[in-house]
């Protein structure tokens, strides 16, 4: 216990934490705040309080997903991760690194080396990471299973995660500077929500592929059921194997799957696949600071193969395959707002997913989330989205066109913005 005492005396600076060892021991850390209830949790394994001290970050979720950490209630691991990434967050985020120049170089070989996602790999990874049963999505991601950030344009307080995700197309669609009759390609099209989008707003044919067979049989059901699918059509393709010649290109939550190693191809083929005059959008994670590498926690439950950019990677690849950059937005803290819905309702369905699976999937899940969500909310994350084209005068001298089309987009959706069929309120207002 000794080695997790000084790692917590030096770590909490703020706030009231107090650990009950497996013995019975208690200590505690920070100091009372006058109305705040100190948070309090409980190691139930011998084992635990060096497991956590070893590596916080893939110490704690283990010991959480094994039953080994135990948070008392009023308050969940949301709760912990939270308060002890905003003590953190003064060092940024060092005390929760790998310690010693050996493992941070250890964990910095290893996250290269699981970044390289041939073929074989890159689907393995994806059936890993969307093959989940759809029953699990269903349960926490919007209406329309958005599963990347959503656009916060009003009070997330009071905005509708639907709303926000419905807002988020609206923004893309808008930077993508689409004409009638062209063809579209989205790459990593998910559950088809974005692609189904830009045929229902614009007379265009889109493409959509991904490497999950049961993303693209449900996004083929969705095509069918909207009575689209004479003009969207998707595809169990990787993207190195399209073919073909497009206007546009949309690429939503990829490129933290592509890996470092693959980015050359990555805006090669995208290079090629798009006409001179075309327009590709990419939505990603990323990081606001210099390039590092995927911890070893998410690495190895989460997204294997999966790393997030720094812009200074994104751009220096696009550079030397024919890109030029034309808009570059930070969006700070949206992901952090949408990861924060998430995981309330994974807590409202707790009894159906651990029915799905078992409760040491569902506590991996809630600390997968919350992690996640501290990285945006404390850390150093962003997602960027940034516009490329081949030829400069293949959009218009200002920014305007797009808060207008933007505008647009929404005033059309005006009244159509979906409500969760698992809201708890229509289920009571059903009762």
């Amino acid at each position: 216990m000794w080695l997790l005492d000084t790692f917590l005396k030096s770590a909490i600076k703020r706030g009231h934490l107090i650990v009950t060892n497996h013995d019975g021991t208690t200590l505690q850390y920070g100091a009372p705040e006058n109305g705040v209830q100190p948070l309090r949790i409980r190691l139930t394994h011998r084992k635990a309080a060096n497991h956590i001290a070893r590596y916080p970050q893939v110490g704690a979720g283990e010991a959480f997903m094994w039953g080994w950490l135990e948070v008392e209630e009023p308050h969940d691991i949301r709760d912990l991760v939270l308060f002890v990434t905003r003590n953190a967050k003064r060092e940024a985020g060092a005390s929760l690194k790998p310690k010693g120049p050996l493992r941070k170089a250890a964990q910095k070989l290893l996250a290269k080396a699981d970044s390289v996602n041939l073929r074989g790999k890159a689907r393995k990874n994806a059936e890993h990471t969307y093959n989940l049963t759809r029953e699990l999505y269903e349960r926490f991601l919007d209406e329309d299973r958005q599963y990347t950030m959503a656009y916060y344009r009003e009070d997330p307080e009071t905005t509708s995660l639907e709303k926000a995700q419905l807002d988020k197309k609206a923004h893309l669609a808008a930077k993508m500077y689409i004409k009638p009759g062209q063809r579209l390609l989205d790459i990593g099209c998910g559950w088809g929500g974005f692609a189904l989008y830009l045929a229902r707003h614009y007379d265009v044919e889109v493409m959509g592929v991904a490497l999950a067979p049961d993303q693209i049989a449900f996004c083929k059901e969705r095509a069918e059921e909207a009575g689209l699918a004479d003009r969207v059509t998707f595809e169990l393709m990787d993207y190195r194997d399209v073919q073909g010649a497009f206007d546009r290109i949309s690429s939503v939550g990829l490129l933290e799957h592509v890996g470092t190693p693959h980015y050359p191809q990555f805006y090669e083929h995208t290079n090629r696949l798009l006409k001179a005059d075309g327009v590709m959008i990419s939505h990603c994670c990323g990081r606001a600071g210099p390039p590092g590498f995927t911890d070893k926690w998410t690495r190895k439950y989460i997204f294997p193969g999966g790393y997030i950019p720094a812009l200074s990677e994104l751009v220096t690849q696009s550079e030397k395959h024919g890109w030029q950059v034309m808009d570059v937005e930070a969006m700070r803290f949206h992901y952090s707002h949408t990861l924060e819905e998430w995981y309330k309702r994974t807590v409202l369905h707790r009894r159906e997913i651990t029915e799905l699976y078992d409760e040491r999937f569902y506590r991996m899940w809630l600390f997968y989330l919350a992690g996640a969500e501290q990285s945006f909310r404390h850390g150093d994350m962003v997602n960027w989205q940034i516009q490329y084209v081949k030829d400069r005068a293949a959009i218009p001298m200002t920014r305007e066109y797009i808060e207008a089309e933007s505008a647009r987009l929404r005033a059309a959706d005006e009244g159509k913005v979906p409500r969760w069929h698992l809201d708890p309120a229509l289920r009571e207002a059903a009762e």
